[in-house]
């Protein structure tokens, strides 16, 4: 079995973070692991409030993970501040794993801060470079290179700035665009377009974190970065499609529809 880790913050609401991360493992059938950055409180609705883990024991929690299981991709999402981000950059490079997929999680679906504004310089120096792929939205994108994205044109834009910051492959996502949902994905060389249908709906909770978490889950079973990327964002269309409406807010997917309903 395939074993993929999730570094991220926790969402007890069970719509993002490592809940919805270890779900979208679960439904690609490989074994999913957790390391635990922050505890966030939050809801549908809104961020009640976060309390970050000890960089040591972050540090420990990824020891732990490699002294024994191992992993053939990893996932890496909330990172709210430098000293996260120290300790994980330092376990990274220590590891040196395969197939990481960096979500810089800025904001949650409400719009509430997740990663402290001082934290963007540092998270371009110690993580960016560590990524195999990053998965930024275009809000995300915008703080990353410090301009404006309205076009397809400009995402092109955005990811070749990315790429030239030391991340190999940028996967610039457009949902925040009028139309169809169009992701660009940049190799070094090419691009890659992603379009689907949009679907009329606030339920969207979890989605950058479910779909980042399933890419690596495609790269870990040994799919190019392409197909990991075009098979994740069909089962994210799917769970959003059949979200189950919960919540007063931005609810969360539905991650096992294809499970329970072929």
């Amino acid at each position: 079995m395939k074993r993929v880790l999730t570094i991220a913050g926790s969402d007890c609401s069970g719509g993002a973070g490592i809940q919805a991360d270890l779900k979208t493992m679960s439904a690609h059938g490989v074994f999913g692991m957790s390391v635990i950055v922050s505890v966030v409180a939050e809801n549908t609705s809104r961020v009640l409030d976060i309390q970050d883990v000890s960089p040591d024991m972050i540090e420990k929690q990824i020891d732990a993970i490699y002294e024994d299981i191992g992993t053939d991709a990893v996932k890496v999402g909330m990172l709210s501040t430098p000293q996260c981000m120290e300790a994980v950059a330092k376990k990274l490079e220590e590891y040196a794993p395969e197939n990481v997929v960096v979500d810089p999680v800025m904001y949650a679906k409400n719009g509430c801060p997740l990663m402290q504004p001082s934290s963007v310089a540092a998270f371009i120096e110690l993580i960016l470079p560590k990524a195999f792929l990053l998965t930024p939205n275009l809000p995300e994108a915008e703080r990353i290179c410090s301009m404006t994205i309205q076009t397809p044109d400009e995402m092109r834009e955005a990811a070749r700035r990315i790429h030239q910051m030391g991340c190999p492959n940028v996967l610039i996502k457009g949902g925040h665009l009028d139309g169809d949902a169009l992701d660009i994905l940049y190799d070094g060389t090419g691009f890659h377009s992603y379009t689907s249908k949009r679907i009329p709906t606030k339920h969207t909770h979890g989605t950058g974190c479910t779909l980042s978490s399933a890419i690596a889950s495609n790269l870990g079973l040994g799919l190019p970065i392409d197909q990991a990327v075009q098979r994740a964002k069909k089962y994210v269309t799917t769970a959003i499609e059949h979200a189950p409406g919960l919540g007063k807010g931005n609810g969360p997917l539905h991650h096992f529809y294809e499970l329970y309903h072929k």
